[in-house]
């Protein structure tokens, strides 16, 4: 039958990327070296990635009507994720992020609209046959709905020999105080940087250190920090760093975090000890950071 696949449920959403000389000053007007459309959004992004490495995987999420639709839905099948798991919302705009990538240093600005299409709900994941997964990420979004969702997955592998259980993993990223009811659930934390900042902490190492208290017995938790590495801890207790791999030039950090993630969850979904994973996590979003796109990093 194959390796069993990884399913993704977040965000899905059209980036429009203009690649600038600088980041330009308000009420300028400045031609950009080069603009591209990509399918964006956290849980969109970590499938790129984990299709790219070579693992099965299938999206969840939301898609309206229109254009935009078209091409996202193109674009998942370009890179082999599937989406039987797409719901096709009657109602709501496609959301768009527009993104400003510095060439020299590679950040990226980007303003996100994403008011008005609704996320999936639990209602939608119990269609979901839990038998096909061997891990299940959540991107922090409608986290009451999200709860239930992983719920589900916990009482059905409470029927299951460990062999056939689901992992669950969530990202904590936005320092949306709905989304923190996150850290109480799944098998794998990543907290996001921003996140961590805005609860005190001002290194991954204090971040994991001092966050792990809210998770559930047994649980991991991840939290990338850019370029000074990541950190993270598991049941074990023990404290594993890895440092950062940047790329000889910086030019797109655009996804970097998705990045991380989606290595992160292919080498711990494959039996990797927790240290080989970070690392291996920051080596492939150090490869991410050095190109535009995804494309180029296998």
């Amino acid at each position: 039958m194959g390796e069993k696949r990884v399913l993704c449920v977040g965000l899905v959403c059209l980036d429009i990327i203009s690649v600038v000389e600088r980041y330009p000053a308000e009420d300028s007007d400045t031609r950009c070296l080069s603009q591209r459309w990509q399918r964006g959004g956290n849980a969109s992004n970590t499938c790129t990635v984990l299709a790219l490495l070579g693992a099965p995987c299938a999206f969840m999420g939301s898609l309206a009507p229109g254009h935009a639709a078209e091409f996202i839905l193109s674009d998942f099948h370009r890179c082999n994720v599937d989406v039987s798991h797409l719901v096709r919302q009657s109602q709501g705009e496609m959301p768009c992020a527009i993104c400003l990538v510095n060439c020299h240093n590679g950040s990226r600005t980007v303003t996100l609209y994403d008011i008005n299409l609704p996320d999936v709900t639990a209602a939608d994941f119990e269609q979901v046959n839990l038998s096909q997964y061997k891990w299940i990420h959540w991107e922090g979004r409608n986290a009451s709905e999200q709860v239930k969702m992983i719920q589900r997955v916990e009482a059905y592998n409470r029927t299951c020999p460990p062999s056939d259980r689901v992992t669950t993993s969530v990202e904590v990223e936005k320092t949306r105080p709905e989304i923190y009811q996150l850290f109480g659930y799944g098998d794998v934390v990543f907290v996001s940087k921003d996140v961590a900042k805005a609860r005190g902490f001002y290194s991954a190492a204090e971040a994991v250190k001092g966050l792990r208290r809210y998770l559930k017995p047994g649980a991991t938790l991840v939290c990338a920090w850019a370029e000074e590495g990541a950190d993270a801890m598991g049941p074990d207790g023990v404290l594993v760093h890895s440092d950062a791999f940047s790329p000889e030039v910086v030019v797109d950090t655009l996804g970097a975090g998705d990045t991380f993630n989606a290595a992160v969850i292919l080498a711990l979904s494959r039996g990797r000890p927790l240290a080989e994973a970070i690392t291996y996590g920051c080596q492939v979003a150090g490869r991410k950071c050095g190109v535009h796109g995804y494309d180029g990093i296998v």
